[in-house]
Order: structure tokens, then C-alpha cells, then sequence
């Protein structure tokens, strides 16, 4: 649909909110004190290449304070900026459905019973999720706002084995679908810049998520961070790494946009790791500065969400 003077040219999650609950809401990130199948042993170790949770979490959101502590720092952090909202209790850090069904259920049930919280938002990984988890989940998700949110990272089987992913695009693709069917909303996360992929794959696998029977997708730029395996890889050979500029970036998300299905909403577009961890490209960009830029460059460009959609249609 073209954009008019009052709509978008793409759909943004804020309106998403703001069409499910009528009012501000915001997340709250808690680590559940969990760990990922490429950690423990179980597919892996070492985890992902580029992954170090420290580099994303708040200062409020650390496990040893417990699920309630956090959400009540959390709380008290955000009720200074804004007054009267409500909140998600965002499971973040690593993946938050790997773990027995009853510590599950423990740990969600104590985040919905703090004060303003109206519902969760469940990060994990297509291979950690049970039968079971995910009828629990279904249950919980007509009592409340669920969302679980898939971290795919590529479409593209050769790159998620480079940085050490586990699991393919085939494993992502199921988990979401039984996902779908159970009728739980669904997020999926994708990185661009990952070592190996091609322009040309980023954008294919984008539309390849999007036909999927998602909800919301959240995209970032590859970061170099800190403490992690990959960090170590791109100080010894940085040849290998094709690290976009802030400007390629742009336009490449612009592509994207003009290309997914035109009904997905669109959490984030970028991630500025702290200064501490950062280690390329350190563009000193944030988010709303760059959906402020990205709505200018797609009026210049004449783009708008699905302008160039060929798929399967609306999920």
C-alpha cells in the first residue's frame, strides 16, 4: 500500500502498540538466568561468534537479582521518562525456553504478576523450543500479550554454520510454523553483515523470513564486540570481514523494506553496542536517529514497505 501524508512508508512497531493496547507500552529486559544449546555442550560450545550478552543488557537486568527485582528496577528506570505505561517482561539474554517446562512456567508466571506488566516478550532460538513449551506458551498468550521472538540471523545454512549458529534455516522455518499454528505472535531477529553472506543472500533470506507467518521483525548491523570469538577472528584476519559503512546501510535497509511483505511490522532497524565493547563499525548512531534518516532516504528513493512484493501474500 503507497504511503500517504498521514501513514508511513513502513509499518512501525510503535503503531503496532498503540493499535493492540491503546496506550505506551514498554519492554523490559530480564535475564532469566538461562544458557543456549551451543553453550552447554548439548550442540556446542562457545556459543554464537558474535555474541556477548553483556554488551546488550541494562544495568538493571542482571539474573542473580531475581525476575521481580529486575522488573521493579526496570520500572523505576523508565517511570522517570514517562508516566503511567505499562510494560512487557522481555526475556532477553541468551535463549529463554531452554530449560524445563516448570522453571518455565516459574519464571513467567512471576514476571506477569509484577505490577504493570501486561505481557512477555520471549527471546530464544528455533532449536529450544519443545511441544510442550509451546503449548504452555499458547495457553499464556490468551490470557496476555506473547510474543515469541526468533533470533534466525540468516537464511543462509553456509553463514550460520560459519558463526557457529546450530541450527539451519530448515529448523528456523519449523519452529516457526508450529509457532504460527498454535497462534502465538511471532518475531524474528536477522543480522546483516555476517561473515560470507553477499548482499544478495541478506535480501533473499529477508523475504524468505517475512514469508513466514511472522509478526514483527527486528534487524542490526553486524557488530565487532568485545569478548567474543568473532572479535578475536576480526583482529587476526579483518579481510574477511566486509563491514558496511553507515551510508551502504542505509540503502541496503531501504531495499529490504521496499522487498519484505508488506504487513510485517518493523521493530529496529540498528544496535550501538556501548563504547567499552565496541569495536566496528562505530557509526555513533541510534535508533530513532536512524529511523529518522531511513524515513528521509525512502521519500527520496520513492520506496514504501512491499513496493516490490512478489510472495505468497498476506500471513
Amino acid at each position: 500500500m503507497k504511503p500517504t501524508e498521514s501513514r508511513k512508508r513502513y509499518n512501525d512497531y510503535p503503531a503496532y502498540f498503540k493499535e493492540l493496547f491503546g496506550e505506551r507500552v514498554q519492554k523490559l529486559s530480564i535475564d532469566g538466568g538461562f544458557t543456549c544449546p551451543n553453550r552447554d555442550g548439548k550442540k556446542g560450545t562457545g556459543g554464537c561468534t558474535f555474541c556477548n550478552n553483556e554488551s546488550f543488557n541494562p544495568g538493571y537486568c542482571r539474573a542473580v537479582s531475581g525476575i521481580s527485582r529486575q522488573i521493579g528496577e526496570g520500572r523505576a528506570f523508565f517511570a522517570r521518562k514517562y508516566i503511567g505505561q505499562k510494560y512487557l517482561a522481555y526475556f532477553q539474554a541468551y535463549s529463554n525456553t531452554y530449560a524445563p517446562l516448570e522453571e518455565l512456567r516459574q519464571k513467567y508466571e512471576e514476571a506477569l504478576d509484577c505490577p504493570d506488566v501486561v505481557g512477555l516478550v520471549i527471546a530464544t532460538r528455533p532449536d529450544a523450543v519443545t511441544d510442550d513449551v509451546l503449548d504452555y506458551i499458547a495457553g499464556l498468550s490468551r490470557r496476555c500479550y506473547v510474543c515469541v521472538e526468533y533470533g534466525v540471523e540468516s537464511a543462509n545454512d553456509e553463514v550460520l554454520r560459519t558463526v557457529n549458529r546450530g541450527h539451519t534455516f530448515a529448523e528456523a522455518e519449523e519452529a516457526i510454523r508450529k509457532t504460527a499454528e498454535r497462534g502465538i505472535r511471532i518475531g524474528a531477529h536477522l543480522i546483516f553483515g555476517l561473515p560470507g553472506e553477499s548482499r544478495e543472500s541478506m535480501l533473499e533470506g529477508a523475504v524468505r523470513v517475512c514469508d513466514l507467518p511472522i509478526q514483527v521483525l527486528k534487524l542490526h548491523q553486524l557488530q565487532i564486540v568485545r569478548g567474543t570469538a568473532m572479535a578475536e577472528q576480526y583482529l587476526r584476519h579483518p579481510e574477511v570481514f566486509r563491514l558496511y559503512s553507515y551510508e551502504e546501510y542505509l540503502d541496503f535497509v531501504v531495499d529490504v523494506i521496499g522487498h519484505i511483505r508488506p504487513d510485517v511490522y518493523l521493530e529496529r532497524f540498528v544496535n550501538q553496542s556501548p563504547e567499552e565493547y565496541l569495536i566496528a563499525p562505530k557509526w555513533g548512531i541510534k535508533n530513532y536517529e536512524f529511523v529518522a534518516k531511513l524515513e528521509k532516504r525512502l521519500r527520496e528513493r520513492g520506496e514504501w514497505q512491499g513496493r516490490w512484493y512478489r510472495g505468497k501474500g498476506k500471513k
